[in-house]
This record gives C-alpha cells, sequence and structure tokens, in this order.
C-alpha cells in the first residue's frame, strides 16, 4: 500500500512510465533513469539501513558529488584547527584554469574558508575546490589521494577521486552506496557544519551565489546536500530529508535532465518515508506496485546485456562543465 506514494507524487500511470523511460520533454534516445548510468538507494541516518536501492553498488562517476569529499576533508581540518572560518585560501594559476562552474577570480586571489565552503555548497565552484584541495594538500592530485584514503576510513570501498571537483576524469568514480555513506557521514560526523548544505544561497564580493539543489525548496524536510552533472555521469544528486523526528540520505545517479532526477529522488524519499511509518503530506491514491523502481531496474538489465556498461573514454574527458 506504501507504494503507491509514488504514483501520487508523479501524477498518472502514465507520467511514471515516462519517468522510468526518462522523458521528461526530452527525446527517448536522451533517457537516462533505468539506463546504464542508472543507480539509486536511500538510506535510513539513524540505522544505516537500506530502504530502497537499484544498483547502489555499480561504479558510477561522482561529477560535483565528489566536493561533498573536499567539504568532509575541509570540516575535518577545521575540527582539528588546522584551518578556521577566517583562513585564506589563495587561487593558483592552476586552480583559476578550472573550468565552470566557478567564481573566476584571478591567480593570487584570496578568499576565506568559510567564502569557500559557500561556494562550493552553492555554486559548486571548481577553481575554489581546487584551491581547497591546494591548500589541504599541497597540490590537488596528493588532496586526491588524501580523499580517496579517508574514503576508505569511512566504508567508502569502491570509491576513487582524482580531483576535488568532480570534473571529467576516466578513473574517479563512486557507487551509489558510497556516496550516500558520505551524505551520512557528514551529519554525523559534522553536526556543527551541516547547516551549510541548506543555504539556499550567499553573497560573495556582490555576487549572489544560488544553490543548484532545488530540492532544498521543492521537498518538505530535505536540508541538503549536493547535486552534480557531467555528461558520463548523468544529472546526479545526493539528499538529505528530516520528517517527524525520520532522517533519510538518498543518492540518485543518471538523471537525464535535473528535472527527471528530482522527481525520480522525490519518488524515492516518498517511498522511503513511508516505510519508515511517516505519514504522507498529500491525500495518496489506491495501492499499486513501486513501479519507479521495477522499471528502471528491468531496463538497467538489458542495458547491461545490450552494451557496455561505462561510456568511452573521450566521452568522460570531453566535457568539463559541472552545472550539477
Amino acid at each position: 500500500m506504501l507504494n503507491r506514494l509514488i504514483l501520487n507524487r508523479l501524477g498518472t500511470m502514465a507520467g511514471l512510465a515516462a519517468l522510468a523511460l526518462g522523458l521528461c520533454g526530452l527525446a527517448p534516445a536522451r533517457a537516462q533513469i533505468g539506463s546504464e548510468r542508472y543507480a539509486a538507494i536511500v538510506l535510513d541516518h539513524r540505522t544505516g539501513g537500506i530502504l530502497v536501492s537499484a544498483n547502489p553498488d555499480e561504479t558510477r562517476h561522482p561529477a560535483s558529488l565528489t566536493k561533498m569529499m573536499t567539504l568532509y576533508m575541509v570540516f575535518e581540518a577545521l575540527r582539528e584547527n588546522r584551518l578556521s572560518l577566517a583562513s585564506p585560501v589563495t587561487m593558483s594559476a592552476e586552480a583559476a584554469s578550472r573550468p565552470p562552474s566557478k567564481l573566476g577570480l584571478p591567480p593570487g586571489a584570496t578568499l576565506t574558508v568559510e567564502q569557500a565552503i559557500l561556494s562550493l555548497v552553492t555554486k559548486s565552484a571548481n577553481d575554489v575546490a581546487t584551491a581547497l584541495g591546494e591548500t589541504l594538500g599541497g597540490d590537488e592530485a596528493r588532496f586526491a589521494q588524501m580523499m580517496t584514503q579517508r574514503a576508505r576510513g569511512l566504508g567508502m570501498t569502491r570509491t576513487t577521486f582524482r580531483n576535488a571537483s568532480g570534473l571529467p576524469d576516466w578513473d574517479q568514480v563512486t557507487t551509489a552506496r558510497d556516496m550516500a555513506t558520505l551524505g551520512r557521514r557528514l551529519l554525523l560526523d559534522f553536526p556543527d557544519r551541516y547547516h551549510y548544505f541548506g543555504r539556499t544561497e550567499a553573497a560573495f564580493r556582490g555576487l549572489r551565489l544560488r544553490n543548484h539543489n532545488r530540492m532544498l525548496t521543492s521537498y518538505e524536510g530535505v536540508d541538503g546536500i549536493k547535486t552534480g552533472y557531467i555528461r558520463a555521469s548523468g544529472f546526479n544528486i545526493v539528499t538529505s530529508a528530516n520528517r517527524d523526528g525520520h532522517r533519510i540520505v538518498g543518492a540518485v545517479f543518471g538523471g537525464s535532465s535535473w528535472v527527471e532526477r528530482d522527481q525520480h529522488m522525490t519518488a524515492l524519499l516518498d517511498q522511503s518515508f513511508a516505510r519508515l511509518g511517516v505519514a504522507p503530506r498529500v491525500e495518496v491514491a489506491q495501492p499499486a506496485a513501486p513501479l519507479v523502481l521495477r522499471q528502471a531496474q528491468a531496463a538497467t538489465a538489458r542495458n547491461a546485456r545490450a552494451a557496455v556498461r561505462t561510456p568511452p573514454r573521450s566521452q568522460v574527458r570531453q566535457v568539463s562543465r559541472t552545472p550539477a
């Protein structure tokens, strides 16, 4: 009975089928939910138990979800007094050369650690992510090694980082389970810093930085965490939501658009809250099967048999923009 909540959120049965096929106003050939890029999971924050999942351990490219790990490392440095919120972060020529999304500061310019944090959670600034990596690791490659090592310590066994931003790299991979685990650890390990992820906007030297995460305002109870996009990954998101004393953390990989991705995450959050006994915020219709996950899983299995799971190496490297 609880799974009918999915249908209520997405509308009619035809609308749900369109979601599973990845339509949402785009050509069917561009569908992502249910494709070889698709993966999803929702965890109970309290126990870490899985509420729903599809392909949770298949490797995917994290895109700007990578910045969650960069921020984890920054928060850890703050806790250990290796940094303060007022510490300067200097923009190197290497960092300034990163493609958008970015602040666009020139080499030699500085910003504070807190300004850097806000630019990552809102604008998803690639140049600032690199500058933070250089601040903590000496250079970005070394910082990526530090990120990977720390991820292993958090139980993220299938994640490898190659940069601090999530810009395309064939060898930078993760899983839905690992990213949801990271989202959960951000809340558990840094409850005093987690509020940054709920910021819908921030100001920086006259600029208004708007958060790419539209679920902060579209779904009741969502207070983070991060979105991401590169062509090799599709549109990704890690979301945390809290209702009636129950918190859940979910990850979705492989949307063909941010609209499709957010609609699919909405359906999974609704289903997960229902499994925890949280009453829906809207009137629901009669029971139906959980078609979103079943159709997506079936489509993924078909694609896995028909084609190579990961895109060509050239495709991963050619798209550097991470609009999240």
